[in-house]
């Protein structure tokens, strides 16, 4: 399985980075590539929005404390909430046909999450598989420690052929993401607790994020076989090509 590693690069759209997840998902579908794993530490902090917080009505709200807070706004490929991260966070994208539409959903939420807090344990994390109260994008395939805070969040985008499964750890900075993401789910009017919000850091200090990244393509290594690989300009041109489509204009001063 190919292996994407790195990101864009420093000051890169950032609507540009998250569709590089949606172009992957693309090929995958048209049958012009088999499956493939993105791995990056972020070169900026982003808020990435779910489609569905998108038709909110505090969602113009939401964005301009995002964009007032320095983070980058975003619509992201897979489904769910809105999740921050900064450069102090992990990114997985992995993409894979999927011949029986809909099959292996769970089967994928499940192995995944437990391949992730495997991770975790191994230094010396107490992860466990399980949404925490007021999570931000509660999912029942969260990763947490101690049954206490969130440390990693998974989500799913499904089309004909093909699958996304997306993850994202954060591994630090949990004290600047805890006040953007209060406000963020304030003016969506969904529930959030601030206390949830954990990070890897706190849960094992001696652990820098090198190591952490190395120990999560290990974890895919040993299970699928990766091939180092640079991302592909065709690859590339076809994330140009739907940038757009996550990006999000400046909010209406007017909006709530």
């Amino acid at each position: 399985m190919e292996l994407f590693r790195g990101a864009l690069g420093a000051g890169a759209d950032q609507a540009l980075e998250v569709a590089v997840a949606h172009a992957m998902l693309r090929r995958v579908s048209r049958g012009e590539s088999g499956p493939a794993l993105r791995v990056y530490q972020p070169s900026t902090r982003v808020v990435a929005f779910g489609r569905r917080d998108s038709l909110l009505p505090g969602f113009p709200a939401a964005v301009r404390a995002v964009r007032e807070a320095g983070f980058t706004p975003v619509l992201r490929a897979p489904g769910g909430r809105a999740v921050a991260y900064t450069e102090r966070s992990l990114v997985v994208d992995h993409v894979g046909p999927d011949p029986g539409y809909l099959a292996g959903m769970d089967e994928r939420f499940v192995g995944y999450a437990e391949l992730w807090a495997g991770v975790l344990k191994d230094h010396g994390v107490g992860a466990q598989v399980g949404a925490v109260p007021g999570e931000y994008c509660p999912g029942a395939h969260s990763v947490n420690a101690r049954g206490r805070v969130k440390l990693v969040g998974t989500a799913q985008r499904l089309v004909r052929g093909a699958w996304l499964f997306s993850a994202v750890a954060i591994f630090d900075d949990a004290e600047v993401l805890r006040p953007v993401l209060s406000e963020v789910y304030r003016h969506l009017e969904l529930p959030f607790d601030d206390d949830s919000v954990g990070s890897v850091r706190a849960e094992a200090p001696g652990l820098c994020l090198d190591t952490f990244e190395a120990a999560v393509i290990g974890a895919y290594d040993e299970r699928f076989g990766l091939a180092p690989a640079p991302l592909h300009e065709d690859l590339l041109a076809k994330a140009q090509d739907l940038a757009d489509g996550h990006r999000i204009a400046d909010a209406s001063p007017t909006g709530r």
